[in-house]
């Protein structure tokens, strides 16, 4: 049966497409709002990402070298908040899991208080239809304790509704987090990781048992395995997969080749997000329209898809 998603599809409507609702949940909160966001506000041209062959590693570069240094400027922090909101609303999400990564405050001598009152005023603001639900993000770079003293005062707060671990996937054996996400369950947040990015299907299996966690972020990995797919749909984890980040990274050739397809045809819940807009340029419409256009997925898939971001339960 068609809907107003299905027929922005097939008509290959990007503005139709942009006002139905969607889920975003997986979005770093710094880079979720368009690069020409942060032009307007510095004032000047930006170097876009293009380190996508060097993965994150690459990522980190670009960050260091060309974003970073914004956050001198007073405002800077704000700015980047709202782009990220400006951006859901326009894209129709209305669902939106968007992470602050819990060392940011100290890096740009930020308050806990204040980072939380700038999430709370933009949503406020720009985007109070949105079903926002914070999240708080950790590197798997940084030492576990600094972590956890990071972690502490957000946990006191009841803001932040989830975790997520991010970064290089192999940068410190996963069970030196276990602390990280105690703390988290007992404080009733939902528990996601970053696994399979770059990882085999073994990683994404290991990081669900050892984390215990909800969902995965990425976990692209997983369809190289039709008994870890098979064991992902049993347990009922959900992928919160990101292609245009997949494609940019090099991780995928196209999304023709993206094994999204194989994972949604083993019965594993996945669901379609943007990861960082401000890197790969695409938010979940683009995502959607180019995925259909590719052959991949027919319209009425691509709508089951959608449909499961925005149908979940878990967390509320």
């Amino acid at each position: 049966m068609k809907n107003s998603f299905t027929e922005a599809l097939e008509n290959r409507d990007l503005r139709l497409l942009r006002k139905v609702p969607k889920s975003d949940l997986h979005n770093h909160a710094l880079m979720g709002g368009r690069l020409r966001s942060m032009e307007k506000f510095t004032g000047k041209k930006l170097e876009k990402f293009g380190h996508g062959s060097k993965g994150v590693h690459g990522i980190n570069e670009w960050l260091g070298e060309v974003y970073r240094p914004l956050f001198d400027v007073p405002g800077a922090f704000k700015a980047a908040v709202d782009a990220a909101f400006l951006q859901a609303r326009s894209d129709g999400v209305t669902r939106l899991e968007m992470s602050m990564d819990a060392f940011m405050g100290r890096l740009f001598n930020i308050r806990p208080e204040e980072i939380v009152s700038t999430f709370t005023a933009s949503h406020h603001d720009i985007a109070p239809e949105i079903d926002f639900r914070p999240e708080l993000g950790f590197s798997k770079s940084l030492p576990v304790r600094t972590l956890l003293s990071c972690f502490e005062p957000y946990a006191g707060m009841g803001y932040f509704r989830s975790i997520d671990l991010y970064d290089i996937e192999d940068a410190q054996p996963l069970e030196n987090f276990r602390e990280i996400y105690r703390f988290a369950r007992k404080a009733g947040m939902k528990c996601k990781a970053h696994a399979g990015e770059f990882g085999s299907a073994g990683s994404v299996r290991q990081a669900v048992e050892i984390l215990e966690l909800d969902e995965v972020q990425h976990g692209i990995g997983a369809a190289e395995s039709p008994e870890v797919m098979k064991w992902l749909s049993e347990n009922g984890i959900s992928l919160n997969v990101c292609p245009a980040s997949n494609i940019s990274l090099k991780r995928v050739r196209s999304y023709k080749t993206h094994p999204l397809r194989i994972l949604f045809d083993h019965g594993v819940k996945v669901t379609v997000n943007t990861d960082d807009v401000m890197l790969f340029n695409a938010g979940n419409s683009e995502q959607y329209l180019r995925l259909f256009r590719s052959g991949l997925f027919t319209a009425e898939e691509l709508d089951r898809i959608r449909m499961n971001g925005l149908e979940r339960t878990q967390g509320n």
